[in-house]
């Protein structure tokens, strides 16, 4: 008795793990499943009481809506624009400076990681005006330039140091390996530490990508012209003064998301990996 009364207490910890695990799957995707589901249904059954889980009568008309009345497909062009030119930017700046922070003595290199930790949550709102002054003067108000300059700005720091903590597991040796080859510094980091990097790499990407994608606060404020505004915003203007079209509203949503979900999808391996890479090295 004294031995199974410990094994039943450690399966009932189980079951109550799972089910704490079960419940927050469940909390987490009813939203993603509930803007889903309305995206399919027609007006009144979105404003009826009590609630539909599923629509009774599917439609494509809110998609419809979206593509051709509200014009969300080129807003969508925008943002994988926008996204993708500062995501590379990121990640080949982030990649060289993290490399540099990783095999380089350099003084004070504690403060330096606080610091770009720091400037990482840096809170956007308090750069607004600043820099919407900035970019008055530039002219870079109205362009794609004006959102990919501040985007690799704010990014740049959480990226670095993402890519820091990832180098510095990389094992020595093979650089001294190359060396010994006859391989240059810049070969040697192109063919030997950025393909062993991949994992860092699609973590710093997806993390900038994410945040390019979603932000709203700076590309509402520095693009008022609709040909350059991005899928968050052109979303946020769907509704008018006197109506609120939310059958619109969740089909924008659901296009607006379902790109990061495949990329999260296709590299989520890789992205665990360079997660937990970077929360063990430092």
């Amino acid at each position: 008795m004294s031995r199974r009364a410990p094994a039943s207490g450690i399966r009932r910890y189980v079951n109550v793990v799972n089910l704490g695990g079960l419940a927050i799957v469940v909390l987490s995707t009813l939203p993603l499943y509930w803007m889903l589901a309305s995206s399919f249904k027609g007006p009144g059954e979105i404003s009826a009481a009590p609630p539909t889980l599923a629509p009774k009568a599917p439609t494509l008309g809110n998609y419809a809506e979206a593509f051709v009345r509200n014009g969300i497909g080129r807003y969508l062009l925008n943002s994988v624009l926008v996204a993708s030119v500062s995501t590379a930017v990121v990640l080949g700046l982030s990649f060289f400076a993290g490399y540099a922070l990783a095999r380089t003595p350099l003084r004070g290199r504690g403060p330096l990681m606080t610091a770009l930790l720091m400037l990482s949550v840096f809170p956007p709102i308090a750069l607004v005006v600043p820099l919407f002054l900035l970019e008055r003067q530039l002219g870079l108000l109205n362009s794609y330039a004006g959102l990919i300059v501040p985007y690799v700005a704010l990014n740049l720091p959480f990226a670095i140091w993402i890519m820091r903590n990832y180098l510095v597991g990389i094992p020595h040796e093979l650089e001294e390996a190359a060396t010994v080859d006859g391989a240059g510094p810049l070969r040697i980091v192109l063919t030997v530490i950025a393909p062993l990097a991949r994992p860092g790499l699609f973590t710093a990407g997806i993390f900038t990508f994410t945040a390019t994608w979603a932000e709203f606060l700076l590309a509402l404020t520095f693009n008022s012209e609709d040909g350059h505004r991005t899928v968050p915003v052109g979303i946020a203007l769907f509704t008018s003064q006197y109506t609120v079209p939310y059958g619109t509203l969740f089909a924008g949503a659901v296009a607006a998301t379902l790109p990061i979900g495949i990329l999260v999808l296709i590299f989520r391996r890789s992205i665990v990996s360079g997660m937990t890479s970077g929360a063990v090295k430092g």
